[in-house]
């Protein structure tokens, strides 16, 4: 098998500007199956605006994607749901006011005959994939997600992304502004999330998380690729001097000078 072939998802020479902003500067990235690649890089590095073009909402300018080795146009949101990209964002987009399966099906409800909701069958299947990734600290998936703790709320974020046959789950800052228990519990549920056979895309800042759960470390660097890593081939030094100082192939202002 070829090493393309091997990627669940590909990018190759990656280019995505607004205006005169160049936020991704020929950048090659990948995720595997069975593993978490973390996303790493300062603020203004190009992590958010990679994510938005993986999940559709941004197109790409120049460059390729690949999908199991196979080039794919990712035009919306609904083509990489097609794929089996699924990414859960920062603010969960999970609805206060309804309860635990009706956040997972939103928008995606099982209907029955005369085209009812049905209830049993959807609660049984949101209990099944909570029950799959190890998730015992929902009492019951009838209450509503106000009352559930943030590490509670972000695993039925990633359940939800789960339930919907992905292949490929991008978790964006998924501990921020949560406490040492429920980031355990979330570390934990990203683990299982790989252990299962998903390629798992992690967006953090937090070097404590990234050097527990990830396999590979990709660095972001003005919109550059500056260095990938092995985890367990390289320190939290080694990645932190990348993010900062990492080398770029072309230095932001360079080409205005010489032509001045």
């Amino acid at each position: 098998m070829s090493e393309q072939q091997q990627h669940t998802l590909e990018l190759r020479g990656v280019q995505k500007s607004f205006g005169a902003v160049q936020a991704l500067k020929g950048v090659d990235f990948h995720a595997d199956s069975g593993s978490v690649m973390a996303l790493v890089g300062d603020n203004g590095a190009g992590k958010t605006v990679l994510t938005k073009c993986v999940a559709g909402i941004y197109q790409i300018d120049a460059g390729e994607i690949l999908w199991e080795g196979q080039p794919t146009h990712i035009s919306g949101p609904k083509d990489s749901g097609r794929l089996g990209i699924e990414v859960v964002y920062q603010d969960l987009a999970l609805c206060d006011n309804l309860d635990v399966v009706e956040n997972m099906y939103l928008g995606r409800e099982t209907r029955s005959t005369f085209r009812r909701l049905d209830e049993a069958r959807m609660e049984k299947e949101a209990l099944g994939v909570l029950d799959d990734l190890s998730v015992t600290t929902i009492q019951s998936v009838r209450q509503q997600v106000a009352g559930l703790s943030g590490g509670q709320r972000q695993s039925i974020a990633v359940a939800k992304a789960v339930l919907w046959n992905s292949k490929l789950v991008m978790l964006d800052e998924p501990t921020a502004a949560l406490g040492v228990a429920q980031t355990r519990q979330v570390l934990d549920l990203t683990k299982r999330l790989a252990e299962q056979g998903l390629a798992v895309i992690l967006i953090s800042h937090n070097m404590n998380d990234i050097f527990e759960v990830a396999d590979h470390i990709t660095v972001l660097r003005l919109g550059q690729n500056v260095a990938e890593f092995k985890r367990t081939e390289t320190s939290q030094r080694e990645v932190v001097e990348a993010i900062t100082a990492g080398k770029l192939s072309e230095v932001p202002g360079m080409q205005e000078e010489a032509l001045t």
